[in-house]
């Protein structure tokens, strides 16, 4: 291993992630800065059950019309958060737990999940230009954040079996990019995950208190319990 791989690998890679974590920090101490409002409507529900579903609801591909109808798009997400997983995985693995990917069935596993994610992300790269509705509401992070993220996925691809046989430019690239990833995020669109516990939290709230909550799986009515003031 060069000292620059070595460097990037592990001090380059440290000291963007310190810049990662400070910029979340201060997002969070902006975010709660804003006091939620008190429900001013009459308790029909219970609050926590609500919140436990509104969390729980990114599991729920039944719960929205979208999904249910569309079971293909529900596993493109899936699995395009599963790279996503996978290759923020190897950036700690490769560094400190190499022995992990000596494993073949695991570098296999790896390679198969990435190779899916890059896929689907030039799917929906291909979606975004060929459909007006979404060009309209494109932007040029849009754009940017998701070609970021097919490359991230490519060079993942190449670099988790960690040998040197074709050379060190693999992990040069992954460990390039990666912390190129790590300074880019918070201020991009694919910093929505941050903000996602929170809005699903107060949202759930909400409707637990208001005792709107789902008839059953397959329906996409709702139920509205009377309050005392109904």
């Amino acid at each position: 291993m060069s000292e620059f791989l070595r460097l990037l690998e592990n001090d380059i890679q440290l000291v963007a992630l310190s810049i990662f974590g400070a910029i979340y920090v201060f997002r969070l101490i902006w975010l709660f800065r804003f006091q939620s409002q008190k429900e001013r409507t009459f308790s029909a529900g219970n609050a926590g059950k609500g919140i436990a579903y509104s969390m729980s609801n990114v599991a729920m591909p039944w719960a929205m019309e979208s999904t249910r109808k569309k079971p293909v798009f529900y596993a493109q997400f899936v699995i395009f958060h599963l790279g996503v997983t996978a290759a923020i995985s190897a950036t700690f693995i490769i560094p400190y737990g190499p022995d992990i990917f000596e494993n073949k069935l695991v570098v296999l596993v790896f390679q198969g999940i990435l190779g899916a994610a890059f896929f689907i992300g030039i799917s929906r790269l291909f979606r975004r230009l060929r459909k007006p509705q979404l060009r309209l509401i494109s932007s040029l992070d849009d754009y940017f954040s998701l070609v970021l993220m097919i490359f991230y996925f490519a060079s993942a691809f190449l670099a988790i079996p960690n040998n040197y046989q074709s050379g060190e430019w693999p992990l040069l690239m992954f460990f390039g990019l990666t912390a190129l990833f790590l300074l880019y995020i918070p201020f991009s669109k694919i910093c929505h995950y941050l903000y996602y516990p929170f809005t699903r939290f107060f949202i759930g709230r909400t409707m637990g208190h208001r005792g709107v909550v789902a008839k059953k799986k397959n329906s996409t009515e709702i139920v509205t319990k009377r309050g005392a003031g109904s």
